[in-house]
């Protein structure tokens, strides 16, 4: 059975002209160059290192589309605006919509890149049209494939001007390139990458009891992360990993790293 549902909350941009990827692959985390391969999922940063908008880019012939989350998407116009200079690009909506789905992908769609369980994704002009005949897919469904799977959200575990994207877990999701070269941000990433080891992240976690997004996990009287999305018993948390490996709390839930 294919299952599908309209992301609502997601806008298309279109990036043209002659130096489209030349252009991206001075800014973006992933090698754009293997968008002759498929379509990629990357993330743009600050010049220090920290998260500004992740998307994934859809190569559509010489153009390049981005999905992106559609709050986001007049901010990412307005950054890669900034940074075109001489660049021969344009930077533009699109009234594209984003279906994503599970079962067998329909004409058009693509798998999504950052994982192979969360399906498939297609870009459409209609999507009441591209819904047709296939059954509905739950948003709840689809948060708890996200969370299972370890996959930050954008404004949820994401959070601009605050986030680096090795502690959100983009090397495991296939999201930056650590032989591409220059990008913005690229010295922070690679030293955290090659000269640090990381103390802090996302994780999954378990929960015996209720506990909201937001609730601060405690280790003992010691603050030890925060608990960010949550469905039914999975959840996932920005955690110190020094202070995950005992018995934590969210409020009366106790918590639990997931080790599935």
């Amino acid at each position: 059975m294919t299952e599908a549902l309209h992301l609502a909350d997601r806008a298309v941009l279109r990036v043209s002209g002659p130096d489209t990827r030349d252009f991206l692959q001075g800014l973006v985390s992933n090698d754009v160059r293997r968008l002759d391969d498929g379509p990629l999922y990357a993330a743009l940063l600050t010049p220090q290192g920290k998260y500004l908008f992740d998307f994934l880019l859809i190569p559509d012939g010489a153009d390049v589309l981005i999905d992106v989350k559609a709050d986001r998407a007049a901010a990412l116009t307005q950054r890669l605006a900034m940074y075109r200079l001489r660049a021969s690009v344009e930077v533009a909506p699109t009234d594209l919509a984003v279906i994503a789905g599970f079962g067998t992908p329909p004409a058009g769609a693509f798998p999504d890149p950052r994982h192979p369980d969360l399906g498939w994704r297609a870009l459409v002009a209609d999507p009441a049209a591209a819904l047709a005949g296939l059954a509905p897919l739950a948003p709840a469904a689809l948060l708890a494939r996200r969370i299972a799977l370890g996959v930050p959200e954008s404004g949820t575990e994401l959070v601009p001007d605050d986030s680096y994207i090795l502690e959100m877990g983009f090397e495991r999701l296939h999201g930056v390139d650590f032989r591409k070269g220059c990008y913005v941000g690229q010295e922070v990433t690679a030293r955290m990458k090659h000269k640090t080891e990381l103390r802090k992240g996302l994780a999954r976690v378990r929960l015996e009891g209720e506990a909201a997004p937001g609730t601060e996990i405690r280790a003992g009287e010691k603050p030890a992360g925060t608990l960010l999305s949550v469905a039914g018993d999975a959840g996932l948390a920005y955690l110190r990993f020094d202070r995950a490996e005992g018995p934590l709390t969210a409020g009366s839930a106790r918590v639990s790293l997931a080790r599935e």
